[in-house]
């Protein structure tokens, strides 16, 4: 999944900015709905942490994101520095 998410463009910094979104999301879902419903303190509380359950979602998939692109950029890397490679060919001399 993570990797499907990576190909569709999906990068680690997107995760990470919804998940902080979605902490401001829900203080604002709070208040509103303090405003301007009429069912009290427990319908906004409500409100307010069904938006904020998904910022540890949205975390989590950074994490893994963040994972699976330190893994490329190793592997990368690593593809660089093979004999053969013009790059170690470099580093060798």
């Amino acid at each position: 999944m993570i990797k499907r998410l990576h190909e569709m463009g999906m990068r680690a910094e997107h995760a990470y900015i919804a998940g902080a979104a979605s902490i401001g999301l829900s203080i604002v879902a709070w208040a509103i709905s303090m405003q301007t419903e009429h069912a009290g303190m427990a319908r906004a509380d409500r409100w307010g942490i069904f938006v904020g359950e998904w910022a540890p979602t949205f975390f989590a998939l950074g994490n893994g994101l963040r994972t699976y692109e330190l893994e490329e950029q190793v592997s990368e890397r690593v593809q660089e520095l093979r004999p053969g490679h013009e790059t170690a060919e470099k580093v060798g001399r």
